[in-house]
């Protein structure tokens, strides 16, 4: 499965979820639910992870932490504020900057409409 097949599952199971479950709730709410609805259309979805940084030749695992990582190529980071800035869409550049993946996405489920608070972002092309 490609980059582009995982990312209209996430979408599709995003925009699922919030009609059902509304806007308000906290992130960690939004992200435990969501793993679970991924996994369940069958992708293997990691929580938490850390994203490593190395600086002056030394490598540390502290750095950040991507909120999910679906089938290791898609990028996760949810937010649930009510409005999303570039800083939020920069650190999802970053992500996948530093893991070397191509798609992310920064999902803001503070929005009214989820389709407003669906941000694809891209590193590099994806084939």
């Amino acid at each position: 499965m490609n980059e582009n097949d995982i990312g209209k599952i996430v979408v599709d199971c995003a925009i699922q979820m919030h009609m059902e479950l509304g806007s308000g709730l906290l992130e960690t709410v939004y992200e435990v639910i969501l793993a679970h609805q991924l996994q369940e259309r069958g992708l293997r979805v990691e929580r938490q992870v850390p994203i490593a940084i190395e600086f002056h030749g030394i490598c540390f695992n502290e750095g950040f932490r991507a909120d999910l990582i679906a089938e290791n190529k898609v990028l996760l980071e949810l937010k649930s504020v009510e409005q999303t800035t570039r800083t939020h869409k920069k650190q999802v550049l970053t992500y996948l900057r530093l893991t070397g993946m191509k798609l992310g996405y920064l999902l803001n489920f503070g929005e009214a409409l989820m389709k407003d608070g669906i941000s694809r972002i891209i590193n590099g092309n994806i084939e």
